[in-house]
């Protein structure tokens, strides 16, 4: 077997061969996978919907992208920055002035009453680069600010989390002070949660209606969105979470009574949205593609696109985001995206993407010209994602040619 254009034909063979032996040794009921590089495209279907083996895996199985909704929220925030509707660096005072005039703690572990005046307001670049100074804090359950955030419902939870209404949500987050200055430290998931609902009043509609309007109609994303129709619910497995004494794989959503057949009262552009195979590599090819989508559609401007996937982090906020990046070669964020500062594996600096934690897999190397794709429906136990993602990130890679 020889070269294909962009790929060496036996080694692209190793990916069904070894994704199989992860789908026979149980590690994940089932999987799609994609690697494209350039006009050429392969892709493999593995598995089962669910456990027992009752559905066959399909292209067009519908999984539940988690934290590879934050990139999606990222670009349609930035097609409004492009239109001059949102601005980088003007406060988000006038559109959530709950979040205005804000105080900010002298100590993260600090009592809430201790705290200073913030020396500037959030704007929507904090937001895009997680330094608003809400989030997920590593510190103890006792602290103060991680009791009272629980308290209220806002904290950072799973996909799908019970929180309130956005209008509600930000008024109860209104109450607390911020962790650090704007701008100045990096805390995971919330400047995403705060960034759909900075877009949804911007627009005056729901953040889904936004995102279809301007990311996901434009690039033919038709099965993406927060909520899954009944017709469709076929297409959605069980998504499973490794019980953590035996390590067996447990049910957390079933399609017969599914969290995400139903509306939600926050739509997260950090953690919600459902997707394919194929929606989702219109996205990533986008983006690849600086910012031009199928048949000529361009959804944001190349310029745009190298903003995004620029690391912003300080040296000091990179050493506070590394225990949740996950790997060492994901040393920085972008506006949405994790970017690759250093080479420490296969990745070249400049590789961007981010993962899901209920099991998915996403990134764009611009130097190799390639994007890869993995979707399963197994929760991610950790940070660092499970053999299964690391030997496909690894397949990807071995398998260019040239």
């Amino acid at each position: 077997m020889g070269n294909t254009a962009g790929f060496h034909a036996k080694r692209l063979s190793r990916i069904p061969e070894v994704l199989g032996r992860h789908v026979e040794r149980g590690g994940v009921p089932g999987l799609v996978a994609a690697v494209a590089r350039d006009d050429e495209l392969h892709v493999t279907v593995l598995g089962s919907h669910d456990v027992a083996g009752t559905a066959p895996m399909r292209r067009d199985t519908l999984f539940r992208t988690a934290s590879m909704s934050k990139p999606v929220t990222a670009v349609a925030a930035l097609t409004l920055v492009e239109e001059c509707a949102l601005r980088l660096d003007d406060p988000v005072d006038d559109l959530l002035p709950e979040l205005a005039g804000r105080r900010v703690l002298r100590r993260p572990d600090g009592e809430l009453d201790d705290t200073e005046p913030a020396v500037r307001p959030i704007t929507p670049r904090d937001l895009l680069t997680f330094g608003p100074g809400y989030g997920l804090a590593m510190l103890p359950p006792t602290a103060p600010i991680v009791r009272a955030t629980a308290e209220r419902g806002v904290n950072v939870q799973p996909p799908l989390g019970d929180y309130p209404d956005p209008d509600e949500f930000l008024r109860r987050l209104g109450e607390l002070p911020l962790l650090h200055q704007p701008g100045a430290g990096w805390h995971y998931h919330t400047g995403s949660t705060l960034l759909g609902i900075l877009i949804a009043r911007a627009c005056g509609r729901p953040l889904g209606d936004v995102l279809r309007e301007r990311v996901l109609d434009p690039l033919g994303m038709r099965d993406t969105g927060f909520t899954v129709p009944a017709d469709r619910l076929h297409r959605l497995p069980v998504q499973y979470v490794p019980d953590p004494g035996s390590g067996e794989l447990v049910p957390y959503d079933d399609p017969a009574d599914s969290a995400w057949a139903r509306p939600h009262r926050l739509q997260d552009g950090g953690a919600d949205l459902v997707s394919t195979l194929d929606d989702y590599l219109a996205f990533a090819r986008m983006l690849l593609s600086g910012g031009e989508g199928p048949h000529g559609v361009r959804v944001l401007s190349r310029p745009t696109v190298e903003l995004m996937t620029t690391n912003h982090l300080t040296p000091a906020a990179l050493t506070a985001s590394a225990p949740l990046l996950g790997r060492p070669e994901l040393t920085g964020w972008g506006f949405g995206v994790s970017v690759a500062t250093t080479r420490t594996g296969l990745a070249a600096p400049g590789r961007y993407g981010w993962d899901g934690g209920l099991g998915t897999v996403w990134f764009n190397d611009p130097a190799e010209r390639l994007t890869g794709l993995l979707l399963t429906q197994r929760m991610f136990e950790t940070a660092t994602p499970p053999p299964v993602a690391r030997d496909f990130e690894t397949l990807a890679y071995q398998a260019l040619a040239g």
